[in-house]
């Protein structure tokens, strides 16, 4: 590049290709006394929401189709129920003037309890009531400030003017606002913890579970997790109480409060806290108190793009059941191997150590029969062409017996050619030794596959050793026969 900007489109494909993130690229450019194109920057994620907006099953630009002067009141923060007037209906993408049972559409009212999905939080499910009428809200989805209603009309009928009663599923919303706040508190966790480059790369709110992407560079080892873990479940018991209020962006920063770098602000903004410990500018909806949730377990974390983890977690309810859901299964396998609970890990110590002793002793025993096989094997070679041509069925033998086997043989024959197959549940191994002074006629590789195809399958290797796989046993016989003519043929 040449200048001191980073344009725009290189940043965000850094960000969106390569998962780089977009904080990190400030601040290496910063340290190299570089800028970024955040205007530029902003215009490419702008379009990239629009092309996911049109792949969505809501991709339809409603709001160039409703008739609407101004944008949708919302009461959700404090209200789960409200009465509203039907402005306008969409069915088929297109305004209608009324719905009647059994359609599905989309309502718009003047004000709305329902929340829509924005912040990685999901829209509202519930039912909007008229005069007899019930519309199920199915999803609550937001376009340029007006709240669009998904649903069916489950009876009566709806037309524009009408006056409705519109009710949040408040045991669903509740459940999403206990995964909202333990999001937030999960991110300071995640801060204080492993850096202030944490950062918010996305979320998904949703009533059974959390997901939470951030930028960091390696894998967060079970300890840190347990730690980070510990402290939210500290933050949960001291039963925060939640603020929340409105304030200038400016005022915000000035404040503490995390903004996201490439998120678009007004001029003022929603302030979230709950104490000093979480600050960060939020739409969403929370729970009065961090007591409410109850309990946070963090369930998974992995890696989902280049300097981007992911944590996933559930919370209350959904966190009870997953404890209780994990020891019920910790129990049920204790049974199994006759221990108590608090003995599974010495006992599975044990039962390894254990296996594994058996399996050596395994080991020794089938190298002992492949060199018992091949004494026998040896002595039934047939001559072809100078040739000492070995071709066995062993059923019951998996592959490393073959492989030793094969070795066995090689060791006695000094022109050996050797094919084994075996079959198990309807499935063919086949195993193929050359003798160094008979591998450039008839490479290992170029044998084991004649054989394969002939019994559904294919394989491989080196000159002097290659090994198959098929699936028709029942060919198995009649393929191994036939290598004795394929050698004929290749030593005239």
């Amino acid at each position: 590049m040449s200048g001191t900007e980073i344009p725009g489109e290189t940043v965000f494909k850094l960000y969106d290709t390569y998962g780089f993130p977009v904080d990190l690229t400030n601040d290496v450019a910063r340290e190299r006394g570089l800028t970024l194109d955040t205007r530029g920057f902003d215009a490419e994620m702008s379009a990239q929401r629009e092309r996911a907006r049109a792949a969505s099953q809501f991709g339809a630009d409603y709001h160039a189709k409703i008739d609407v002067q101004s944008p949708t009141e919302f009461i959700g923060y404090t209200e789960t129920r409200g009465r509203a007037q039907l402005i306008s209906l969409v069915q088929n993408e297109q305004p209608v003037d009324r719905l009647a049972a059994g359609a599905e559409g989309v309502l718009v009212l003047d004000r709305t309890p329902f929340y829509g999905e924005s912040g990685g939080q999901l829209g509202d499910h519930g039912v909007i009531d008229a005069d007899g009428a019930r519309f199920v809200v199915t999803d609550t989805q937001k376009q340029n400030g007006v709240f669009l209603h998904f649903g069916r009309v489950e009876s009566g009928e709806f037309a524009a003017g009408m006056t409705v009663d519109a009710q949040v599923d408040t045991a669903r919303r509740q459940d999403i606002e206990l995964n909202h706040t333990a999001t937030h508190l999960l991110h300071a966790a995640l801060r204080e913890t492993l850096g202030t480059h944490v950062r918010q790369k996305g979320s998904m709110v949703a009533p059974d579970r959390l997901r939470f992407d951030f930028a960091h560079f390696e894998s967060v080892t079970a300890d840190t997790l347990a730690d980070i873990e510990a402290q939210v479940n500290a933050r949960v018991r001291e039963n925060i109480q939640g603020q929340f209020y409105t304030r200038s962006y400016d005022e915000a920063i000035a404040e503490g409060a995390l903004a996201f770098f490439g998120e678009k602000y007004g001029d003022e903004v929603r302030v979230v806290r709950f104490g000093d410990y979480s600050v960060e500018l939020c739409g969403g909806t929370h729970v009065p108190a961090s007591g409410a949730i109850g309990l946070v377990k963090i369930t998974e974390e992995r890696g989902v793009a280049a300097g981007v983890r992911r944590l996933e977690a559930v919370t209350g309810a959904h966190a009870l059941k997953w404890v209780q859901d994990t020891m019920a299964r910790e129990i049920r396998v204790a049974s199994r191997l006759k221990a108590a609970p608090a003995e599974l890990e010495d006992k599975l110590d044990r039962m390894l150590e254990r296996v594994a002793g058996l399996e050596k002793q395994l080991d020794q025993a089938n190298q002992k029969l492949a060199a018992s096989q091949g004494d026998d094997l040896a002595d039934a070679a047939r001559e072809i062409g100078g040739a000492q041509v070995v071709v066995r069925r062993m059923d019951g033998a998996d592959r490393k017996v073959l492989r030793d086997t094969v070795d066995a043989l090689k060791n006695k024959l000094d022109h050996g050619v050797i094919v084994l197959g075996a079959a198990t549940d309807g499935k063919v191994a086949l195993i193929a030794g050359v003798a160094k002074s008979q591998s450039k006629a008839l490479p290992a590789g170029d044998l084991v596959n004649f054989v394969a195809e002939q019994v559904g399958g294919k394989g491989g290797g080196r000159p002097d050793m290659a090994q198959a796989g098929g699936s028709d046993a029942s060919k198995l016989d009649e393929a191994l026969e036939s290598v004795y003519g394929w050698i004929e043929q290749r030593l005239g």
